[in-house]
């Protein structure tokens, strides 16, 4: 299996949340309030200073719908409904089946949240599946993007931003009198991050359903079935045990999810346009960024991390 190995970093950044032990770029990220936690996964605040022309390529993959307030940068993705750019912007991605190319050139403020599978169905869209791979602004799916940035003061603080994400939310949810996400949903999210090798048909069992009515209900709120839901959360464990932002106390588990050398390397080649050891060995700061949220909610998910307690990669 692979070897651990010290990740590369880029030296053209400065992250102003800091860095972790190995010194990969940290966000300030924190779990929602607790009115917000059935449809908020995870906030965050990444800034980074950059030279003014410096041009960072890189790629993301989320396994949930994210909206993200971009401040400032210049952005390019590479997304399932074509190229976009832009600037200043509030939107929607889409969860990932596999890396999306993006780039930014310049400093950059990004401020955002994750949004728990199943929510996505009283939100506006009525299936991940169509939303899958692509990238919307907030205005042009129903939801309130020129609110968020009109009420964002450049010159706060990390906290202060995310408060006034919450508040707009907290409103956002009164007004549609929002419902709780499938329990099915709630439950299989979890199972995914416990243990991404459980048998499907024994998860089907133990809620007293049956497998194609798990099957609809995953492609609904995941945008996938639920072997590709599972094998992308095995990846996607891996991918932050090799950027160093996961426990290390769990690595044997990780690396042992995969049969041997050949099945890691189809798997993650497949995710992430590259070979595991082409993945420690390339610079990779906003893929390190969305891996090192995931784990951070991913922990405090199977209780493996207290809420607010200082996280094992810091």
């Amino acid at each position: 299996m692979h070897k651990q190995a010290i990740p590369a970093i880029d030296a053209a950044l400065t992250p102003r949340q800091g860095v972790t032990r190995l010194g990969q770029p940290m966000s300030y990220n924190r779990a929602p309030a607790c009115d917000l936690a059935p449809w908020i996964g995870r906030l965050y605040v990444t800034a980074v200073d950059l030279p003014p022309d410096y041009r960072l390529d890189c790629s993301l993959l989320n396994d949930v719908a994210v909206i993200r307030i971009q401040l400032s940068g210049q952005w390019t993705a590479v997304t399932g409904n074509g190229v976009m750019e832009m600037g200043k912007s509030a939107l929607l991605f889409g969860p990932q089946m596999k890396a999306m190319p993006i780039s930014v050139t310049g400093s950059f403020i990004s401020i955002g949240f994750a949004v728990r599978p199943g929510t996505g169905a009283a939100m506006g869209w009525a299936s991940t599946t169509n939303i899958i791979d692509r990238l919307f602004h907030l205005d042009d799916v129903g939801l309130p993007g020129t609110a968020i940035l009109n009420q964002i003061d450049p010159d706060g603080d990390a906290e202060d931003w995310l408060l006034v994400i919450e508040a707009v939310l907290r409103a956002e949810v009164a007004r549609r009198k929002l419902g709780f996400p499938d329990p099915i949903t709630s439950r299989f999210e979890v199972l995914s991050y416990r243990d991404p090798n459980a048998r499907i048909e024994d998860f089907a069992k133990d809620c007293g359903i049956g497998l194609r009515q798990l099957e609809r209900i995953v492609r609904r709120d995941f945008g996938m079935s639920p072997k590709q839901v599972m094998r992308r959360a095995r990846a996607l464990d891996m991918a932050a045990h090799l950027r160093g932002v996961a426990d290390h106390e769990e690595a044997e588990q990780i690396m042992l999810r995969y049969y041997d050398q050949s099945h890691l390397i189809r798997d993650f080649t497949k995710l992430f346009g590259m070979s595991p050891r082409q993945f420690v060995q390339r610079p990779l700061p906003l893929m390190t960024l969305t891996l090192e949220n995931r784990q951070a909610r991913r922990l405090e998910a199977i209780h493996r991390l207290e809420p607010g307690a200082a996280r094992p990669w810091e």
